[in-house]
């Protein structure tokens, strides 16, 4: 199958390597050339905020494969390569080192950078960033020989960070400049009890608050933070998760359809039929949800692979999973399944106990469940991925009921008695 085409990946992470997995699975016999811009081979992200920056997991677990399978399945992994542009019609890709690369199929993987902080003083002083594996472990060692943290940002990153930063004993502070973290994605209720646990855990947490200036005579050693409400934070570490941009810079030089990243439709193709993106980069058209979405989550980059190499490979494959992830934050682990815009929903329903951090979140329109969280309840996932892909109206009041089984609720929806 395809013995003389070449199939080129941009882009040497998770995406990138599984794309790569999954066109040998699919039996594709031509030239695979993965070119990635770090110098390590491709890696999972997720442990670099948690178990990895807590030293709870080793390096090389990390890596989505042994060194030698990429020569074992005959990909050229070609790392610390960076890719400067795309001739379209020339079918050929450019590369800083090691000339250019000719191809059948093009797949972007290019991922997402870490939004830059733009503060008077950031510029000049040492901000920490968490992306690569080498932020992990610069971040790592920063905690083990400082004693007062500022967190800029109380996304996921930065509420992960936060743990690991207590795990180390530091003093933390984290500002968030909306009304609580996590608030424009969860809503109010749910956000109060991430409030909650890291103020329990002694993270002084501020909100309605941000950096307006890093302080310090030593560009390697911020002495403070400035803040918006005119006071002053004495740290002698920052740390900024004020979201992430999509790489697309090669994408635009070339003329590829942009909108929050690469364009590409329920097949992964992009406005170009011969180029595909998958993982951060990718806006895809999701057909369940009727709508372009963009995942920065480490579930969109390990499922999007099979289905970006199979429409390489001319087959008719659609890219329909459910949005997912999960974070682990002290004694909280939790998983959200499905999509919902900020304020898309008509109400929130708990199940379980909330204050013991054992229950299940439903964002509910319509009396439709658009997603659904499980805190330290396991098991669970399909079943919210199918109340969610069933469409059909719950009797919310039993949903609400732990004494009824998720998986009653699910039936009586699919038999109509919702």
């Amino acid at each position: 199958m395809g013995a003389q085409e070449t199939f080129v990946i941009v882009g040497a992470g998770l995406a990138g390597a599984k794309t790569a997995q999954a066109l040998r699975e699919e039996g594709f016999a031509g030239r695979i050339v993965l070119l990635g811009q770090e110098p390590e081979r491709p890696y999972e992200r997720p442990p670099l905020s948690k178990d990895f920056l807590q030293g709870k997991s080793e390096r090389e677990k990390i890596f989505v494969h042994a060194q030698s399978w990429y020569a074992e399945h005959n990909v050229e992994l070609r790392t610390s390569t960076k890719v400067t542009g795309i001739d379209r019609s020339a079918h050929r890709v450019d590369c800083a080192r090691g000339g250019p690369v000719s191809y059948d199929k093009l797949l972007l993987a290019t991922g997402a950078s870490p939004r830059q902080l733009s503060v008077p003083g950031s510029d000049r002083h040492r901000v920490y960033y968490l992306r690569r594996i080498e932020d992990s472990q610069q971040l790592k060692f920063a905690l083990s020989v400082s004693s007062r943290v500022a967190i800029l940002g109380a996304g996921w990153i930065g509420l992960e960070v936060a743990a690991a930063a207590r795990a180390a004993g530091l003093e933390v502070t984290v500002l968030e400049r909306g009304e609580l973290p996590l608030q424009r994605i969860l809503g109010t209720a749910p956000a109060e009890i991430f409030a909650k646990l890291h103020r329990d855990h002694g993270v002084d947490l501020r909100c309605g608050v941000q950096g307006t200036r890093i302080i310090g005579d030593d560009p390697r050693q911020p002495t403070g933070v400035a803040l918006s409400d005119g006071s002053q934070l004495g740290v002698d570490l920052v740390v900024a998760g004020i979201g992430a941009v999509p790489n697309t810079l090669l994408a635009q030089a070339a003329g590829l359809e942009l909108e929050n990243g690469v364009m590409v439709d329920k097949h992964l193709r992009s406005s170009d039929p011969d180029i595909y993106a998958a993982g951060d980069v990718a806006n895809a058209f999701h057909p369940l949800l009727g709508k372009h979405i963009r995942s920065e989550h480490w579930y969109n980059a390990l499922s999007q692979p099979a289905v970006a190499a199979r429409s390489m490979l001319g087959q008719d494959a659609v890219y329909a999973e459910l949005p997912y992830f999960y974070s682990d934050q002290y004694e909280l682990g939790m998983e959200y399944s499905g999509y919902v815009a900020p304020g898309g929903y008509d109400e929130i329903i708990f199940r379980g106990d909330p204050a013991a951090l054992t229950f299940m979140t439903f964002w509910i329109k319509d009396r439709r469940v658009l997603a659904g969280m499980n805190v330290n309840i396991w098991n669970q996932t399909e079943t919210i991925k199918a109340l969610v892909r069933c469409g059909r109206q719950v009797d919310v009041a039993r949903l609400a009921d732990s004494k009824i089984p998720l998986e009653r609720v699910l039936a009586e929806a699919r038999a109509g008695d919702g």
